[in-house]
């Protein structure tokens, strides 16, 4: 099937005891069962759920995936992927530019297991070779990276991973699988905060792992039930409506991306400007092969606090806020707000600085937010 029927259909046959078109928020926390070890397939609501699973079964089609699992978070999501494949002794590559709680996550929990990382620029597949160790077992990427839109080579990082006993993990939220499918790619699991582009309303919080390998599934199935940080149903309900629409949505957030990118790059306070989609970008023809849009993030440094702190405040159809891949614009700063958990040293090092502005482009009418970006500048 197509991707716009799969993301309408995958999953989610008719109920069979109503024939209800969409599949109900089956909100229970546990089963009769008909004898000892008798039951229609559903124990206790952490281990199986039938709206939860609908949701995973879907991205598993759509990511191409041998299964997916929901959790109740995107880090929560990433946090178990941590207990599939990392144990004391181990080494993880992880791309410098990452979502500041990814990093949080490895840098201020996970190594003290045991654990070891190297952070490198992945855009760099010199600097990914070199930093691969014998007992590496996992590199997890983002691409496009969170805030600085920086394009890693998928399948070149999985071909230098796959030389040894590693698996490649891709943070695939900020293009969701309509713009990018990583395990095609050559990548070995897929993370995605579902709060983001695949809800797409800004009223969920959640994350889903797909994964390409069978023993890979079952384990991380055995970690979700044991773990037990599971997306509620009606959160699962939520994104499973939120998929049916993200075709559409992502070509709006797409468009109306291209076209702020362009008018950003056409004003003389903007310093430095962030998006894939420029034919300037460093990783514009990378993008063009592995992805099919370059989606609605765009990040754009205005050179000092000073400047991005009246700029944010002035705006005002575009919210000042954290989060991103919904249907209204949001507008954040970076700095102190989504990687204030890096260290300062380290932000100014990779471009992150006190200037930075990100925008996530909603699909409102883009004269209306040329308008409210006109506004802005011109205070």
């Amino acid at each position: 099937m197509g991707f716009k029927t799969d993301a309408i259909h995958a999953g989610q046959e008719p109920d069979p005891t109503t024939g209800a078109v969409t599949i109900p928020i089956y909100q229970t926390s546990t089963y009769v069962q008909e004898g000892i070890g008798k039951h229609k397939g559903f124990e206790y609501a952490r281990t199986q759920n039938p709206t939860r699973m609908a949701l995973e079964r879907n991205m598993a089609v759509l990511e191409r995936a041998v299964a997916g699992y929901a959790f109740a978070s995107g880090m929560a999501a990433t946090t178990s992927i941590t207990h599939l494949l990392l144990k004391q002794g181990d080494h993880a590559i992880c791309g410098e530019n990452v979502y500041g709680g990814t990093f949080r996550l490895f840098d201020k929990i996970v190594k003290h297991y045991g654990v070891e990382f190297t952070y490198v620029n992945t855009s760099n597949l010199s600097d990914v070779e070199r930093a691969v160790r014998p007992n590496t077992r996992m590199v997890f990427i983002e691409t496009p990276t969170n805030p600085l839109m920086a394009i890693a080579d998928i399948q070149a990082i999985s071909d230098i991973a796959h030389r040894g006993k590693c698996r490649v993990v891709v943070d695939n939220t900020f293009m969701s699988p309509y713009f990018q499918r990583p395990l095609e790619l050559g990548a070995d699991i897929v993370v995605h905060s579902t709060t983001k582009y695949l809800n797409g309303h800004s009223d969920s919080v959640g994350g889903v792992v797909v994964l390409k390998h069978k023993e890979d599934a079952e384990r991380l199935q055995f970690i979700q039930n044991a773990a037990g940080a599971i997306l509620s149903p009606f959160d699962s309900w939520l994104v499973l409506r939120g998929i049916k629409t993200l075709p559409v949505r992502m070509e709006a957030h797409n468009a109306n991306g291209m076209a702020i990118a362009k008018y950003l790059a056409g004003r003389k306070e903007v310093q430095k400007i962030y998006y894939p989609g420029l034919p300037n970008h460093p990783g514009h023809d990378l993008a063009k092969k592995q992805m099919t849009g370059f989606g609605g993030m765009i990040s754009f440094d205005l050179g000092s606090r000073e400047h991005a702190g009246k700029f944010l405040e002035t705006v005002k159809l575009c919210s000042l806020g954290e989060s991103l891949g919904g249907v209204e614009t949001l507008i954040s700063h970076p700095a102190t707000m989504t990687h204030a958990s890096v260290p300062a040293e380290e932000r100014a090092r990779m471009g992150i600085t006190d200037g930075l502005v990100r925008i996530s482009v909603g699909i409102e009418d883009v004269e209306d937010l040329i308008a409210d970006l006109d506004r802005a500048f011109g205070k």
